[in-house]
């Protein structure tokens, strides 16, 4: 089924809405309350303030059969929105520059287009998440959502999720053969100095020029600590310390991020990050602790809900309307900890107009809304798909 001139115009008007008035994480009360809202009134049993400000809504078709699963994030982000648009965000600071407006606009549409026709086995959960942004230290809403148990009663026999793409023409669906997104260790280093005046540096340890050098030491860990053909990606992403220009700084605090696609890369990594921490600060004289959060595993597609995308939908979608992505990005995503348990398939939706588009997480970074209609078609083949023929054994 496409979506027709109607749908559409609804679709982009609540894309435009969310764009408009975005909520940060555990805070996505007015989002939650209009996807409930919609969800509600076209028949679907809703469940609103799961996992804090979480919506699941439940959906069964007409005989038994299989139960699917679909999610969307519902958060945004601590960017400002410096677009010149009629939809541009009404709350400083903050502004949908990932495409969850997108993400929840499309699964709105997919439920209610499956409510309008329900001649399709099985149930549908729709899944809209809280705070897949998070900061360091702070709870991922995926987790919340799994622990709230969203996936059982009934199982989840298959999930699916998408990511708006800006590196793809709106219309064109991206397929990765296997990892999706990458794996994520999230680190803070809390560097020690000791307090002097500017004047006699010699009586102090100055904690920003260790800082300094600490960084320079730990990005050549993946120029040095993993080979040519390994993905990881690492960045130091805050830095905060000193009171006065006068005085050495008696402490430096800074986070950032390891990302990796192997466990091995991984893990040998952490532990290179933490001997290069020791060697820097001893050579200085002074010590740093260091702190591990926001361990996130690799998003692994299940090999047969990819070869069933690449099955049905060509077809349906047209003729190169469906590429394999070969080579994971370095981003992340907590829908890993629902591919963790059940088999799943996280597609990138193209987003880029003519003129192409602005990265992920830029403060103009906007969507060409034709990528709405492609990601609500898409799902739908694909859940119907699920729901009438079930995935064979591994």
């Amino acid at each position: 089924m496409e979506t027709t001139t109607d749908e559409f115009a609804e679709l982009v008007a609540l894309r435009r809405d969310l764009h408009a008035h975005p909520e940060l994480r555990f805070a996505e009360h007015r989002t939650a309350g209009l996807v409930a809202a919609r969800l509600r009134a076209a028949g679907w049993d809703v469940v609103e303030g799961v996992a804090k400000t979480g919506v699941v809504a439940v959906l069964s078709g007409e005989r038994p059969g299989p139960c699917v699963a679909v999610r969307a994030d519902l958060d945004a982000l601590p960017v400002p929105d410096r677009k010149t648009v009629p939809y541009v965000s009404a709350n400083p600071g903050v502004c949908h520059a990932c495409g969850h407006d997108v993400h929840t606009t499309v699964v709105v549409g997919l439920g209610e287009r499956l409510a309008r026709d329900r001649n399709w086995p099985g149930t549908v959960k729709l899944l809209f998440q809280p705070a897949e942004e998070i900061p360091f230290g702070q709870a991922s809403g995926g987790a919340a959502m799994v622990d709230a148990g969203v996936l059982d009663n009934p199982a989840v026999d298959a999930v699916l999720g998408l990511h708006c793409w800006p590196d793809l023409p709106a219309g064109v669906i991206g397929v990765d053969n296997a990892v999706a997104m990458a794996a994520k260790d999230a680190f803070r280093i809390h560097v020690a100095g000791v307090g002097a005046h500017a004047a006699t540096p010699s009586r102090g340890v100055d904690a920003i020029l260790v800082a300094s050098q600490l960084i320079g030491a730990l990005h050549h860990l993946v120029s040095r600590s993993t080979d040519a053909g390994d993905l990881a990606s690492l960045n130091v992403g805050t830095v905060a310390g000193g009171n006065s220009q006068s005085v050495l700084a008696d402490s430096v605090e800074m986070t950032g991020t390891i990302r990796t696609v192997d466990d091995v890369v991984r893990e040998r990594l952490k532990a290179r990050l933490e001997q290069v921490v020791a060697g820097v600060t001893s050579a200085a004289g002074t010590t740093a602790e260091v702190e591990w959060a926001n361990a996130m595993p690799a998003l692994r597609n299940d090999p047969r809900v990819v070869a069933r995308a690449h099955a049905v939908l060509p077809g349906p979608l047209g003729a190169g309307s469906v590429r394999r992505l070969t080579e994971p990005p370095m981003t992340t995503d907590d829908f890993a900890l629902y591919a963790e348990r059940v088999p799943g398939l996280y597609f990138k939706l193209g987003v880029a107009g003519p003129d192409g588009c602005h990265p992920l997480h830029h403060s103009l970074f906007d969507v060409d809304e034709r990528a709405i209609a492609a990601g609500v078609d898409t799902m739908d083949v694909l859940v119907r798909s699920l729901l009438t023929q079930r995935l064979g054994t591994p």
